[in-house]
């Protein structure tokens, strides 16, 4: 579990059960969800649905970060796409901050919103310059960015610093949204299928049928295929989390320019001060080694077992151009997604931007978050992804069942590839080892306990329980 997940609001709101005929649907109670229908709250037939509780999903894997400085994203997208996106890109992010500081404001959530120093660093000699250029395109902006040394106790060449950036604590926003909006959300109504027919929209769940005149897709890896192709247009990457338990709260968060991410942030709160650790870092196709991984984290951060409060991993979807996916897929049809690893931002801005566009008005950045946009990206990644795609379903087919060291026994049952695993107290948890999603090969994760698709990060329990989309299916077996 997260250093946030003991926090979530355990209060089960109804389920939708049925048929409903709504305006205004909103699947996903991340971030981004909950904050389009804060904007939408005042929609007398608007609702929302989550499979699990508020909360559940990939925002309670987040470290937290609120912040403008994420890497050398801006020189990037200045030398790679052009100048005016990587401005437009720095606006967006400064605008996010500030909507998330009104709304904590407004409705008076006690998030432990903290103003923080945020620094970018190196340990790479060839990385140096872009740091340099990173700081030459914020100082351009009106930004001061220091060159202060990085005050934490890893190795590194060069650093640089900003002000104005802030971290919170992620669960306890969604807390206090959930309660503000109840009469608005079901939980444990989970969508599986969506089809379109006379202008409206029917959503299908199990034991439900809403029908609405426009949807939101706020999940965090949508659920369909088409018309949307996002595996052609981004891939998964991985990261692993320790949170330890530390004297004082130094006030800063920190990450590194390239991959494997090195990030860090603090926590404070009435039982201490603790350090969030990110590390180890890795598209899911090329290293499933989650034992290894966590190891690298401690070893990085020089972490001792009897220190860790928290362990957990997260996933996130990088898009070939580094911009996320916010707008229309149709008419009246929205989606909300590939937020790089910036989620928390990101899940803001989108729910800002999904308000305007279901208002009719005129959406911000609406070029530059466009899901059907065209770029050099997108065509320069087409086949790579199509590729990577096709390695990470054939290699995860061919994996080698003996590099298990937990109790695991590889067989099939009626022509089904199953898995038999036997806990500590002798209890056998069997299900079936193929993602329903897309017939991805699943992989046990050793220290989470979970089984995890390397294709397309969804994520099950011991038990076959399907807790992490984009897959709709269980993978439970039955004689």
């Amino acid at each position: 579990m997260s250093l946030w997940g003991k926090d979530l609001n355990q209060t089960r709101l109804p389920s939708l059960e049925g048929e409903k005929k709504i305006d205004i649907l909103i699947i996903g109670g991340g971030i981004a969800g909950l904050t389009t229908l804060y904007y939408l709250k005042d929609y007398p037939n608007a609702c929302l649905v989550d499979a699990s509780l508020i909360g559940e999903g990939v925002t309670k894997n987040t470290t937290g970060k609120l912040t403008f400085l994420q890497n050398t994203i801006y020189s990037d997208l200045a030398k790679n796409i052009d100048y005016d996106t990587a401005v437009s890109y720095l606006e967006s992010q400064k605008l996010a901050i500030e909507l998330v500081k009104e709304i904590i404001e407004k409705e008076k959530i006690d998030c432990h919103l903290e103003k923080v120093k945020s620094f970018v660093f190196t340990n790479k000699e060839k990385e140096i310059k872009k740091l340099q250029e990173e700081s030459a395109f914020l100082t351009s902006q009106g930004i001061e960015v220091n060159n202060e040394d990085l005050p934490l106790n890893i190795p590194y060449l060069s650093s640089i610093s900003v002000k104005d950036t802030y971290v919170f604590h992620p669960i306890f926003y969604l807390n206090h949204l959930k309660n503000l909006l109840k009469d608005k959300i079901y939980e444990y109504t989970k969508i599986t299928k969506i089809k379109q027919k006379r202008g409206k929209y029917i959503c299908y769940g199990e034991g439900v049928k809403i029908t609405a005149s426009k949807v939101v897709v706020a999940c965090h890896y949508p659920f369909f295929l088409l018309p949307f192709c996002l595996p052609l247009k981004s891939h998964i990457e991985k990261s692993y989390i320790i949170a330890r338990k530390v004297e004082k709260n130094p006030k800063f968060s920190a990450i590194n320019v390239t991959n494997p991410s090195i990030s860090v942030r603090f926590y404070e709160d009435e039982s201490g001060s603790y350090e969030i650790c990110l590390s180890s870092s890795h598209k899911t196709s090329k290293n499933q080694d989650d034992v290894k991984n966590f190891k690298n984290v401690k070893r990085i951060f020089n972490i001792k077992e009897e220190d860790v409060v928290a362990f957990w991993s997260n996933v996130d979807i990088i898009t070939d151009d580094k911009l996320l996916f916010i707008g229309k897929l149709k008419k009246n049809f929205y989606v909300a997604c590939g937020f790089n690893t910036w989620g928390m931002t990101n899940g803001i801005l989108s729910g800002f931007i999904l308000n305007k566009a279901i208002r009719g008005e005129k959406m911000p950045y609406e070029d530059l978050f466009l899901p059907h946009r065209s770029n050099f990206y997108q065509t320069k990644n087409f086949f790579p992804n199509l590729f990577g795609s096709t390695v990470s379903f054939i290699g995860s087919k061919r994996r080698n069942k003996d590099w298990y060291k937990e109790n695991l026994v590889f067989t099939k049952r009626n022509g089904k590839p199953i898995a038999i695993y036997t806990d500590k107290e002798g209890k056998k948890h069997t299900v079936c080892t193929t993602c329903p999603h897309m017939g991805c090969s699943l992989i046990f994760n050793e220290k989470e306990y979970t089984w995890d698709c390397p294709c397309h990060s969804s994520r099950f329990t011991l038990d076959g329980e399907c807790i992490k989309g984009p897959s709709t299916k269980d993978i439970t077996y039955r004689e």
